[in-house]
């Protein structure tokens, strides 16, 4: 078993409690099946790509032959973490944590296999054991196992009280013992012998760890390791807040969006996200990279990202949105939501579909559409072979635009020269 290593040669590993990690997840493993958890508090409906290491590291380890689990925070979601914030979290509702973690759910179901023949991924919401558990009973039975001390000591807290006059809560201080009781859990139900996080997560990892060692007195089988957080060559972080962290969801991104998004990243960039977030092999990362094809790691990184995603439909459909963008033919059939994300920032104009019934004069349709001026300047457009249907070239001043000429039921697109584009919607 090579996890450890693996992540390590792709950039994924920051930091780790044993550095003999794969040998004792190996010797585990031979006794039997073990299982490691990463945890995503309900903070909104969906994931989104700054979210993806963590699901990345599960993805790895269920290739390792460890069963991954998600654990969706119902119950931590309603205190807020407080690592890598400068100020308390708005508190959620019962009811909006509730929403989030079916929405987060539907969104791991899709990366993680959950019909592996050894390692099948669950996803458990860690407010199934917190909800019937008395607050007294907590205190007393987990609490007791905590020092004040060493959590002071916590990055997560230190910066908190560092970076605010009015320090911490009480109920985010408690975040640590919440998260190392969701450890304990799973360690004693699925035994899940490993937490993976982000590097911001390395205090709460080890909490979890300490008190399952004080709890079960075992001394050396549970580990923690960390993952970096990812930012751009010139050290911009993925974020919402800054628009370059698209999300995971086609309800938020559409899988056009999504694939340039990927498509658009630096040179700087590409090959390193290649080897972040894909399992594209690293040899043949770097002959992409040594390839004198222009953005040929942005391709691939693009074709990966969507398929991982969203699926080999969406991929094809991005991929053909793409091939539009740059004067490849539109053909018929082509999903009208495809048509309508590619074309999302082109002028839109309205003919009535008799006008096609009898034959839409194609100079009368440049003029209408706006890509001619005037008709002598659309009958030279239309000689001149740069007036276009679908992106395809119509020099015959006499064939009329027809039903025959819709992409969709409703949509036909006209050019006129290089870019000037519009959309002909069919009423």
């Amino acid at each position: 078993m090579q996890l450890a290593a693996e992540l390590q040669s792709r950039g994924l590993l920051k930091q780790v409690t044993d550095n003999d990690l794969d040998a004792k997840l190996s010797a585990l493993a031979d006794a039997g099946p073990i299982a490691c958890y990463a945890g995503f508090d309900p903070t909104a409906d969906c994931l989104h790509v700054g979210n993806y290491v963590p699901i990345r590291g599960l993805m790895s380890a269920q290739r390792h032959g460890i069963q991954p689990i998600a654990v969706v925070g119902g119950a931590t979601g309603l205190v807020g973490d407080p690592s890598g914030k400068d100020a308390e979290r708005q508190f959620l509702t019962m009811d909006k944590v509730a929403a989030n973690t079916k929405g987060i759910r539907s969104v791991l179901e899709r990366f993680l296999d959950f019909d592996h023949p050894t390692a099948p991924a669950t996803i458990v919401n860690n407010l199934d054991w917190f909800e019937p558990m008395l607050a007294i009973d907590f205190l007393r039975d987990i609490g007791k196992h905590f020092r004040v001390g060493p959590m002071l000591g916590k990055e997560s807290v230190r910066a908190r009280m560092s970076a605010s006059d009015e320090g911490i809560s009480f109920t985010e201080f408690s975040y640590q013992l919440l998260q190392g009781y969701d450890f304990y859990r799973l360690y004693k139900d699925h035994r899940c012998v490993l937490q993976i996080g982000g590097s911001d997560q390395w205090g709460n990892i080890t909490a979890g760890i300490d008190l399952i060692r004080k709890l079960e007195g075992e001394a050396s089988n549970i580990f923690g390791l960390t993952m970096p957080f990812i930012s751009s060559s010139s050290g911009v972080p993925f974020s919402k807040s800054k628009g370059n962290a698209p999300w995971l969801s086609a309800d938020r991104t559409d899988p056009y969006s999504f694939y340039q998004f990927w498509l658009r990243v630096e040179d700087a960039d590409a090959g390193r996200y290649l080897r972040l977030f894909t399992f594209v092999p690293l040899e043949e990362i770097e002959q992409l990279e040594q390839s004198h094809e222009t953005r040929a790691c942005q391709k691939r990184l693009a074709q990966e990202m969507t398929r991982l995603t969203h699926g080999h439909d969406a991929l094809q459909g991005a991929e053909a949105a793409a091939d539009i963008m740059f004067g490849g033919v539109i053909h018929q059939g082509i999903d009208n939501d495809t048509l309508t994300q590619v074309f999302d920032q082109v002028p839109t104009v309205k003919v009535q579909r008799g006008q096609l019934t009898a034959g839409w004069p194609a100079i009368d349709a440049a003029v209408h559409a706006g890509v001619a001026k005037s008709k002598g300047d659309a009958r030279r457009l239309i000689t001149q072979g740069g007036f276009y249907i679908n992106n395809i070239a119509r020099t015959d001043l006499d064939q009329p635009l027809t039903l025959d000429d819709l992409v969709t039921p409703t949509a036909i697109v006209l050019r006129g020269g290089k870019k000037n584009y519009r959309l002909v919607r069919v009423e």
